[in-house]
């Protein structure tokens, strides 16, 4: 049995992911804002178990990776998939919404990943996973200026981890893709076009892929651009 922690998991991408690790044969712990969105797992029966997770709650970390550890007794792999896009430049946007997207997109990433690591070391074999985006790799012209910044230190935290861990067998992943067809960016000026867009269940697959490697093959980024770029 392999377990694996997944943030955001009740609907989007994080539930794609929880599609396909089940599939692949892992068991699941899911971080959700509310873990009545668990029941579109219900066919997994004792393999998924659900916890409250707000990313903005400090105190909401360490209950869930300890009832993690108290219902499977090992952790194997973390993915930090709950993340949010709020429009911050140099002339929109507040103080607030700065705040909010540090607080979902690097601080509760941060904080998880500090919890988990020691058991994530004993797996021999510990995983972590973070969804980046392309934006964490440059700036693109419209784009927020705010959330671009969260995914830069999300990237560099991905980094650390692989330092972190090495010796133990722990390798850090940032999947850095392009619009994912979720309602995240539905509406936004300037967004990819729908049909031009990754599916959810494309990113899972890539996440599984990753999961999947030894420890002799480390990726640290994963990128999956839907724009023609010259350095992405």
């Amino acid at each position: 049995m392999k377990v694996a922690m997944v943030s955001g998991a009740g609907r989007g991408l994080g539930a794609a992911i929880a599609e396909r690790l089940l599939a692949e044969g892992w068991t699941l712990s899911l971080g959700l804002r509310d873990p009545a969105q668990a029941r579109r797992f219900a066919d997994a029966g004792d393999r998924v178990a659900a916890f409250r997770f707000e990313a903005t709650d400090p105190a909401a970390a360490a209950p869930w990776v300890e009832g993690t550890l108290a219902r499977f007794g090992r952790l194997d792999a973390l993915i930090n998939n709950a993340g949010i896009l709020r429009v911050v430049d140099f002339e929109q946007g507040s103080e607030e919404d700065l705040d909010a997207l540090w607080a979902v997109n690097v601080k509760a990433p941060f904080r998880l990943i500090r919890l988990a690591l020691p058991h994530l070391r004993r797996a021999g074999q510990g995983r972590v996973v973070n969804i980046a985006s392309t934006d964490a790799k440059r700036y693109r012209a419209g784009v927020s200026v705010g959330y671009t910044m969260s995914k830069h230190a999300l990237l560099a935290m991905t980094q650390a981890v692989r330092f972190a861990g090495w010796e133990d067998g722990v390798r850090a992943t940032a999947i850095c893709t392009g619009a994912i067809d979720t309602g995240m960016i539905d509406g936004l000026p300037g967004v990819t076009p729908k049909a031009d867009r990754l599916r959810p269940e494309t990113v899972a697959a890539m996440v599984a892929f990753v999961l999947s490697l030894p420890n002799q093959a480390s990726v640290p980024e994963f990128i999956a651009n839907t724009r023609l770029e010259s350095l992405i």
